[in-house]
């Protein structure tokens, strides 16, 4: 059993504050079972609800305090799984927030509640709120050792770090759960959520966008080959966010006329699930896209490190009309520092355009050899 982050922080909050925990993170990563996990070591009295189990949504969406009372009973904790599945499920949880003050509450789901019904407004100062990501190498490094991990790289580039995925033994088996996940589970919350009557066109948007990993993405041209509007691709994108699938990182700029600043470039949350999309699992010497999954891995680990230290520091990428770039930069209190990502160790060399435009910015190159210590 991989030890999740979040496992002590979420055991931390329902020992020392009365909140409605929240519990975000795309089908698969190991929500319900981290629940199941923390829920074992309690001594409370717990009632686990599937909301995909129809026959308590009429019930916990009703806003009746009496009905929801006798569905929960003498019961402690309630603990909601897949809870965005249930209507106006906001506002419910207020009502057994205010209306049972012993009751401690856990909901869970796939896809940010703002695809269903919003829960920050009628929950507004009543919850805490987590994402749980894949499994990161920050997990994974407490039970392997560094020469394990760096040994182990390539399969994490290829298969991704969903946790069945890791604990899978042989190729068939991975190649099988993932693309289970690609056809299944990955979207179907934000087909059902959003209304969208065509998935295949969503499946088409998906490949498009994982062909183009780590390059600026026009929105205009993937409309145009999809014959769609641009709203409505924007509008998909939105919901990939949402849906914990891609995420965006936008351009750095504070001179408009040299930095490319408007567009964005979209990287995957599991790259199992992005190598499903285009049914590529070659490995890494014979694939043009190597350096695509390093940069990725990167972004993506970086990201859980952070989310996980509860660091918010802006993220971008940099670039210039002429040609300069950085893979990645952050911005923390004034100070920048910007990265280079190389899967093949090599001299380092930072753009002189970087170093003249921003004096006292930082610049490190990370590769297989110092990998570690920027995701870690």
């Amino acid at each position: 059993m991989i030890t999740r982050t979040l496992q002590s922080k979420i055991e931390e909050t329902l020992g020392s504050q009365r909140k409605v925990i929240i519990l975000y993170g795309a089908r698969q990563v190991g929500k319900t079972t981290l629940i199941r996990r923390i829920l074992s070591g309690l001594h409370l009295k717990a009632l686990e609800i599937n909301a995909d189990q129809l026959k308590y949504n009429d019930v916990l969406a009703s806003r009746d305090l009496r009905q929801m009372q006798e569905l929960i009973g003498d019961h402690q904790l309630l603990f909601i799984d897949e809870a965005q599945r249930i209507p106006d499920i906001g506002i419910n949880l207020k009502i057994l927030h205010d209306g049972m003050p012993h009751l401690q509450i856990i909901a869970t789901g796939s896809s940010s509640f703002e695809l269903a019904n919003s829960v920050r407004e009628p929950l507004t100062g009543r919850t805490r709120t987590f994402q749980l990501f894949p499994v990161s190498m920050g997990e994974l490094i407490r039970q392997k050792t560094a020469f394990e991990l760096k040994d182990e790289l390539e399969r994490f580039l290829l298969y991704g770090m969903y946790p069945e995925v890791i604990e899978l033994v042989g190729k068939d088996q991975k190649l099988i759960h993932l693309q289970e996940l690609t056809s299944a589970y990955l979207y179907r919350d934000i087909l059902q959520l959003a209304n969208i009557r065509h998935s295949d066109k969503l499946h088409k948007l998906l490949k498009l966008l994982a062909f183009q990993v780590g390059s600026l993405v026009s929105v205009h041209e993937l409309a145009k080959t999809l014959e769609m509007s641009h709203e409505t691709v924007n509008h998909y994108i939105d919901l990939l966010e949402k849906g914990f699938v891609i995420f965006r990182l936008t351009g750095f700029s504070r001179n408009l006329r040299k930095e490319v600043a408007k567009m964005s470039k979209i990287y995957f949350y599991d790259l199992g699930i992005r190598n499903a999309l285009i049914d590529n699992f070659n490995p890494l010497d014979l694939r043009p896209d190597k350096g695509q999954l390093w940069e990725n891995f990167l972004l993506v680990e970086r990201w859980k490190k952070r989310a996980y230290l509860n660091r918010f520091d802006n993220m971008y990428f940099w670039r210039t009309y002429t040609g300069a770039e950085l893979d990645y930069i952050e911005e923390s209190g004034g100070s920048l520092s910007g990265f280079e990502f190389k899967y093949r160790p090599q001299k380092p060399r930072p753009p002189k355009t970087w170093l003249e435009t921003y004096p006292g910015a930082t610049f490190t190159q990370i590769d297989r050899e110092n990998f570690l210590e920027f995701v870690v």
